[in-house]
């Protein structure tokens, strides 16, 4: 992996997993140091998470992680109903759907783990590779595109939405319902599961920021 990518890769995950919190400055020289490569290559890398909407560069200060905003909710969702239903739909067809029934045992399994909360990680990761077998099963470099620079965002969110077993589980239990849907071949089972995980995940979102908001008020 070249240095740049690597810088980008370590930096764009501390960000999305709240290792580096919004308005953090991220110095070259001290970026630098804690990835152990160069200036320039972390230099090339702020520059991506720039462009991605992830930092911005603020005057007198430099490069900062940028804000998460809730405003936009409603966009962003939108936005992912419609490719995700149709990453959902175009994996169907896809030879590769008997690789999802695994998945979907998986995910059934999580939804029964006594300590959900205590396995975040592993769910997440779990959820990571189903995403990354929709994507690779539809079959289509320009969605799947779209649907990892969208994923970036909506990881913020999700993370500052907090994780509560009940929704964990739940979660769990949608995904593997996505996931059984796509290995029978079911476009419009997957698609109605894919809307109602998304619904869910919507209203739990919603409820966290109305809190956040009358917290803040």
């Amino acid at each position: 992996m070249r240095a740049s990518e690597k810088a980008y890769e370590s930096l764009r995950h501390d960000i999305v997993q709240w290792c580096l919190a919004p308005g953090t400055v991220l110095a070259e020289v001290e970026q630098s140091a804690r990835l152990g490569v160069s200036r320039t290559p972390v230099r090339e890398a702020l520059a991506r998470l720039v462009a991605d909407g992830l930092a911005v560069q603020q005057r007198g200060r430099g490069v900062v992680v940028s804000e998460v905003s809730l405003e936009h909710l409603d966009d962003l969702f939108d936005l992912r109903r419609a490719l995700e239903c149709e990453a959902a739909r175009l994996a169907c067809r896809s030879p590769r759907r008997a690789e999802f029934a695994d998945l979907a045992t998986a995910f059934t399994a999580a939804a029964h783990t006594e300590q959900i909360d205590s396995a975040t990680e592993d769910y997440y990761q779990l959820v990571a590779r189903l995403d990354e077998l929709i994507d690779q099963a539809a079959d289509n470099a320009y969605l799947a595109t779209a649907l990892r620079n969208l994923r970036v965002h909506l990881q913020r969110v999700r993370r500052l939405a907090k994780d509560h077993p009940a929704r964990l589980r739940a979660s769990a239990n949608e995904h593997a319902q996505i996931a059984h849907a796509i290995a029978s071949g079911n476009t419009d089972l997957a698609r109605a599961a894919t809307t109602m995980h998304l619904h869910q995940s919507f209203q739990h979102i919603t409820h966290f920021a109305t809190d956040l908001k009358g917290t803040n008020d």
